[in-house]
């Protein structure tokens, strides 16, 4: 959908199809389910890019008659022969993602990693065998770095013909169950770079997950686990989100104890928490600046560089007995301290179940909830 920024209006929409998962009428089933689109971009072009339900890799691009859009399919590539060749004819796409080069790079929830060349419509694999992807990836100029339900990857495109390698793997303690708050066994974040050479997820431990610092060159001599460190209390301890990396500092937030929306109702919430740590890059010893027991259930927070917040969205159980009171929060970077809450609404419909914030350049913040878009702006008022 293309909503326009200043009033949410919808101005044009492109159906998509509904994922196989949708059909099964599990809600736990469809909520576990990251593929169909999740996970898309917009290239230089302003371009959506993305693999829907059936595989189709789409670029999507905006039409413009005066003042009225449209959306025009510039490119449909059907993946669906390549993955069946590779072993994935019942395998979903979850995330798509360029290089430097202009390459496609993709992954499944089944373990396959894949690559598509500018102007070819065959891509190349690599099978982790065994494993499964439900996250995102990151990529810089040296590759991509890919996080399974087993161990984290440093993966580069082949020389001579583009096809994926991997150039490191790094185990991690993937638990041994799915904790209450995570959609599956092992890592719940998508890597987050640092810096030129740093790159940092979290594991799913017991009884404390930890925040893991490799040194994430391709080809590097010194041990490549830079730190390990447990956040949160025991036994009430699971991130399912990116963690916010910024110098030597890493921003975490605890997703423990949310289950699905309907099990959410009436005022429950998650443990709730968040984090921040300092580490050096040097010596990997890392303290814990602060933590604020803020309750931001699912959401994928966001730093401002301009204003030195970090933005979640918070559910306060002292709004009253079985009320479901959600908040666009402000914690202060430096301090730890919220700065400011203003309601985004009550109920059930106002969980946002995983979706992120997103900030806007009109100093407005989006919030996707389950049944719209939340905007909240200067001024403190929504619409």
């Amino acid at each position: 959908m293309l909503l326009s920024p200043r009033d949410l209006r919808p101005l044009t929409r492109l159906p998509l199809p509904p994922r196989e998962s949708n059909k099964s009428m599990n809600l736990r089933k469809i909520m576990s389910d990251t593929s169909g689109g999740a996970y898309f971009f917009l290239d230089a072009q302003d371009r959506a890019v993305l693999v829907d339900a059936k595989q189709h890799l789409k670029v999507v691009a905006q039409r413009w008659s005066g003042d009225v859009p449209a959306f025009h399919v510039e490119k449909d590539i059907d993946l669906r022969p390549s993955l069946a060749a590779n072993g994935g004819s019942d395998d979903a796409i979850t995330a798509i993602l360029p290089d430097w080069d202009g390459r496609y790079w993709f992954v499944t929830r089944g373990g396959l990693v894949g690559v598509l060349s500018q102007g070819e419509v065959t891509p190349k694999f690599l099978r982790l065998q065994g494993e499964q992807i439900q996250n995102s990836f990151a990529v810089d100029e040296s590759g991509v770095f890919i996080v399974s339900d087993h161990a984290l990857y440093g993966v580069q495109a082949e020389a001579e013909h583009g096809a994926p390698l991997v150039a490191w793997r790094e185990p991690y303690d993937r638990g041994t169950t799915r904790k209450l708050g995570m959609i599956s066994v092992g890592s719940g974040t998508t890597p987050t770079l640092l810096g030129s050479n740093l790159v940092a997820i979290a594991d799913n431990a017991e009884p404390t997950v930890n925040v893991l610092v490799y040194r994430r060159g391709m080809t590097e001599t010194k041990p490549r686990l830079l730190l390990r460190m447990p956040v949160f209390a025991p036994g009430a301890s699971a991130t399912e989100n990116s963690l916010i990396g910024i110098g030597n500092s890493l921003i975490v937030e605890n997703n423990y104890g949310y289950d699905i929306f309907t099990t959410m109702m009436f005022g429950r919430t998650g443990a709730g928490g968040l984090t921040r740590i300092d580490f050096s890059p040097d010596t990997g010893e890392a303290v814990v600046k602060w933590h604020n027991p803020i309750i931001s259930q699912t959401t994928v927070p966001k730093l401002s560089m301009e204003t030195g917040l970090i933005y979640v969205y918070a559910k306060n159980p002292a709004a009253g007995a079985g009320i479901d009171a959600y908040y666009l929060a402000a914690v202060d970077f430096h301090t730890g301290k919220t700065v400011f809450q203003v309601l985004a609404g009550t109920g059930v419909s106002f969980d946002n179940n995983w979706a992120p914030i997103t900030l806007g350049p009109d100093r407005a913040a989006y919030i996707g909830v389950l049944r719209g878009l939340v905007k909240v702006y200067d001024g403190g008022q929504t619409e």
